[in-house]
């Protein structure tokens, strides 16, 4: 028996995250652990008079990749999918890895030199949604490595990951529009701020965000979602930080990760996990030393780590910061092939100052919006 929350999750996606419109080219990508969901999206944009094309991983594919091919084919084989980011409307990039953990022991200069290459096509898919030329969406389906990676059942899991993307399961639109009215009041308030520190156990950290936008992100591009982030000021981050939770990326898993950042550059970086990896990682280019977002997470739904960027970012109560490429609707420039969030928690006497008021603290804002 099909859940009948898959359909109402693809319904969020479909309807309100991209608002697909009849005779729109639409892509949609996935790994094969999320087929329920892909054949749902599939279903819907069809229903809405939209030519849907399905691109599903098959098991171990990216492990074949970085394993059995040479570096210089890595532009060859994702041709197709950079045709594909140039020419369609829409965007549903779905994860569902039965196996979160295939790239661990593969050589790391090769996963380096591929997500690379996939990240400079990430870069055109942001170009075109600045542009307006195109809507994209990323989303997560359960599978049993999530499961493991959070330490649930796979029913836990399951609950986990539907009540976070929809908190009011009879009005999931409804209450996602209800997070983005009291967000906007939110960034509303921080228009025209200059300056922000934080303060926390291992962190105390200032940066600059002169004319730099806050955007309010409720499930239009992430679901779940729940965060409002800018692009710190390239230059402008001093002082050190240490991220509370481990975070995974392109496979491997990094924790107790501590950074110190001098006139906005990462002049040290230590892990307590993974240490060399992610030293690796931040000299891939210029940019990946420097801020690309800097996000305090709002939605009160996830309480916990659970290994997953996308549900760990929006941890209520935490701030994130993307080592790495900025978005340029908060008018960052910072450019790199990686953009790799860390969270840090803030609910142990967390404190954030905007040009030197408190406005957050031990997890809440302190001002009434």
């Amino acid at each position: 028996m099909t859940d009948p929350r898959i359909e109402k999750l693809a319904n969020l996606l479909v309807n309100y995250s991209v608002g697909v419109k009849p005779k729109q080219r639409i892509l949609i990508q996935g790994e094969s652990g999320a087929e329920p969901l892909l054949k749902e999206i599939f279903k819907q944009c069809l229903q809405l008079g939209a030519y849907p094309f399905i691109s599903s991983y098959p098991d171990e594919y990216f492990y074949s990749v970085v394993r059995y091919a040479q570096a210089e084919q890595f532009r060859g084989i994702l041709e197709p999918y950079q045709h594909f980011i140039e020419t369609v409307d829409a965007r549903f990039r779905i994860q569902g890895e039965v196996n979160t953990r295939e790239l661990t022991q593969l050589d790391a200069r090769k996963v380096a030199a591929y997500f690379s290459e996939s990240g400079r096509i990430t870069s055109r898919m942001l170009e075109r949604e600045a542009e307006g030329k195109l809507k994209w969406v990323l989303a997560l389906y359960p599978t049993n490595a999530y499961a493991q990676d959070a330490e649930m059942s796979l029913p836990e899991y399951e609950d986990f990951v539907f009540n976070a993307c929809m908190p009011d399961q009879n009005d999931p639109i409804g209450y996602w529009h209800k997070v983005a009215a009291q967000q906007k009041k939110i960034v509303q308030w921080l228009k025209g701020r200059k300056s922000v520190h934080i303060t926390a156990p291992g962190t105390d950290l200032t940066l600059r965000i002169d004319g730099r936008p806050f955007i309010s992100c409720a499930c239009e591009v992430n679901v779940p979602d729940g965060e409002i982030f800018t692009s710190p000021l390239e230059n402008s981050a001093n002082g050190r930080v240490y991220f509370t939770y481990p975070t995974v990326y392109q496979g491997s898993q990094v924790a107790g990760v501590r950074m110190e950042f001098k006139d906005g550059k990462c002049v040290h970086a230590t892990a307590e996990k993974n240490e060399a990896y992610l030293n690796q990682m931040l000299d891939v280019d210029e940019g990946a030393r420097y801020l690309g977002e800097f996000a305090i997470g709002t939605n009160e739904g996830i309480t916990r780590a659970t290994g997953q960027i996308l549900f760990d970012e929006k941890i209520g109560g935490s701030f994130h910061m993307a080592l790495g490429n900025s978005y340029a609707e908060s008018l960052g420039v910072n450019k790199s092939k990686i953009h790799w969030d860390m969270v840090c928690d803030l609910k142990q006497g967390g404190k954030i100052y905007i040009d030197d008021q408190l406005v957050y603290q031990d997890g809440k804002f302190t001002i009434n919006f």
